[in-house]
């Protein structure tokens, strides 16, 4: 294969790599050569999706304007506003800049194996289309709230770009990231605010319906709109860029080489960070009653501001694992990575968890629970996929959907 050299550590690119005859086999990377920090993030970051996913499953409590719990404790308020503060459309941005990540990382790993671009991109797409499955099944039988199908179909546009130079990732960053800015978060925020009517079941009645027949419906009608929103208004595609670009700095791999920069970054974003969501943390509270559109701009706010949070998040872990780099992958540091190795069926074992215990299809705990309640449920089952993850760990075993992943992404006798 005609290629530019690409150096042995599998946090470094040597940007685009040249088309060639593919000689070599498409394979996985070796846990050997995974590093610390994004699987750190990962196993970390999933506490996050749980907190942020819980309160879907919760019904039959009194609201007021903003869809809000309206009776709620003083804990279940505070609770509440730190969610919104710090975690809502903050967990899926830093995924997708993970997920852009372990894409340039697969794509140099197969360069180094001898796969030309064309079998590469291969490769990637069939991961892409797996994901798009897996994403459409856990939406249509656990959980409409997934968000693997978006991811896959962000990684099909993505293919695009993965062989292409910094400065090509540099333009598709900036222009994907204006017309998401410009256009996709201004219609979310529309429908979220509910300027723009959207079809919503009565109040106090669950987001999913009462029945599992009208939760199947409820999923597939929300898989295909992800899909739809991550293919036609490029939801997760600049963020999947900067996942690119990180890559390529080597940021998460080596950050020792990169520490003023990772503490700068952090700073900056994490400023921008809690500033764009303090509207909307604000109203949570109810200190701040505006009407539709005064909630629709700080709708806006906070997912433009979890754009960059989402990267702030990832200089703090990458941060983090530095400090932890003397641990290894032992005790808590070893934990979070087992979980972020396993990161997919970590995801998935949160709704095995969650949904038959909070769901009204299941045994309806969530019917009356307060903000405290759930976030502690959440907390629980993200702690029991860590355990999980961990025994896995010790025996040696991939988690069952990472491995499922890796056999249709890689074919048989490569995992």
């Amino acid at each position: 294969m005609s290629a530019p050299p690409i150096t042995s550590s599998p946090g470094a690119s040597a940007g685009p790599v040249a088309a060639g005859v593919s000689t070599g086999l498409a394979a996985p990377i070796a846990r050997i050569e995974r590093s610390l920090a994004p699987d750190i993030a990962r196993g970390a970051m999933l506490l996050f999706i749980a907190l942020a996913n819980v309160p879907l499953y919760l019904w039959n409590r009194p609201l007021d304007a903003y869809g809000h719990i309206a009776d709620g404790t003083v804990v279940d308020r505070a609770l509440h506003v730190a969610e919104q503060l710090l975690v809502a459309d903050r967990a899926r941005p830093m995924f997708a800049i993970l997920y852009g990540f372990g894409i340039a990382v697969m794509a140099d790993n197969l360069a180094r194996r001898g796969v030309a671009p064309a079998g590469a991109r291969r490769v990637l797409a069939r991961r892409s289309l797996a994901l798009i499955c897996l994403g459409v099944l856990h939406a249509l039988l656990l959980f409409f709230g997934d968000i693997l199908s978006a991811y896959g179909a962000t990684g099909l546009v993505a293919l695009a770009v993965v062989h292409r130079s910094d400065r090509v990732l540099r333009r598709w960053l900036w222009v994907t990231g204006t017309y998401v800015l410009l256009v996709q978060a201004p219609v979310l925020a529309l429908l979220t605010s509910g300027v723009i009517p959207f079809p919503a079941p009565p109040p106090g009645e669950p987001l999913y319906g009462n029945t599992y027949l009208e939760h199947l419906v409820m999923g597939v009608t929300s898989a295909a709109v992800q899909i739809g929103m991550a293919a036609l208004l490029l939801t997760f595609v600049p963020l999947v860029v900067a996942g690119m670009l990180v890559h390529r700095l080597g940021w998460l791999s080596r950050p020792a080489e990169h520490l003023p920069r990772l503490r700068r970054t952090l700073a900056i974003a994490m400023t921008v960070n809690v500033l764009s969501a303090t509207p909307v943390a604000l109203i949570a509270l109810g200190a701040w009653h505006p009407d539709a559109l005064g909630r629709a701009g700080a709708v806006y706010l906070t997912i433009a501001g979890g754009m960059v949070g989402g990267l702030g998040y990832v200089c703090g872990f990458a941060l983090l694992a530095h400090r932890w780099a003397a641990r290894g992958r032992r005790g808590f540091p070893g934990a979070l990575a087992a979980l972020g190795e396993r990161s997919l069926s970590g995801y998935l074992a949160q709704s095995f968890l969650m949904a038959p215990l909070l769901a009204a299809w299941g045994l309806g705990l969530g019917e009356g629970l307060g903000y405290a309640g759930a976030y502690a449920v959440a907390t629980a089952a993200w702690g029991v996929t860590l355990l999980g993850a961990v025994a896995l760990d010790r025996a040696g075993r991939r988690g069952p959907f990472d491995a499922l992943l890796r056999r249709v992404t890689y074919g048989r006798g490569r995992q």
